[in-house]
């Protein structure tokens, strides 16, 4: 019966000590000094959104419509890690006059990527300032935006 209750008051004792996680509680270290596994951390982040136009460096060249009026598209290559809505802007650069307008043909692209065909419109254009045989005149440029949708 004694017996049986210093078991008890051991197996309590024991309990009562016992090492928490993350605490090495031994009262000798092994015959080397060896690395001991204490606990394991978890590493956590936040993931931002993330979109990339792949050929942003291409151009649009403007083909002249009829006598005053110039078009252009590009196929837009998007990556991206969120479902997106694309938009655009146009700022001319005053070498050719007239009314520029700029649109995208399916602008609401799906995670992982798609295409987006942008466009560039030239109505009224006034060649009068530039010689005949320019190449690769600079008119205009577009900003593309976008939105998480």
């Amino acid at each position: 019966m004694l017996r049986r209750k210093l078991v008890s008051i051991a197996l309590v004792a024991f309990w009562a000590v016992a090492a928490h996680a993350g605490e090495i509680k031994v009262h000798y270290w092994p015959t080397q000094f060896i690395p001991q596994e204490v606990t394991n951390i978890n590493v956590v982040m936040d993931v931002g959104f993330w979109m990339e136009i792949v050929n942003q460096n291409d151009v649009i060249k403007l083909q002249q419509i009829n006598v005053h009026t110039y078009r252009g598209c590009l196929d837009l290559r998007i990556l991206t890690n969120f479902n997106l809505l694309l938009g655009c802007s146009i700022a001319p650069t005053g070498a050719v006059g007239g009314q520029f307008s700029c649109y995208l043909d399916d602008p609401a692209i799906d995670a992982p990527g798609g295409v987006a065909t942008l466009c560039a419109k030239l109505e009224g254009a006034n060649l009068a300032g530039k010689p005949g045989g320019s190449k690769n005149v600079h008119v205009a440029s577009i900003t593309i935006t976008v939105v998480p949708r």
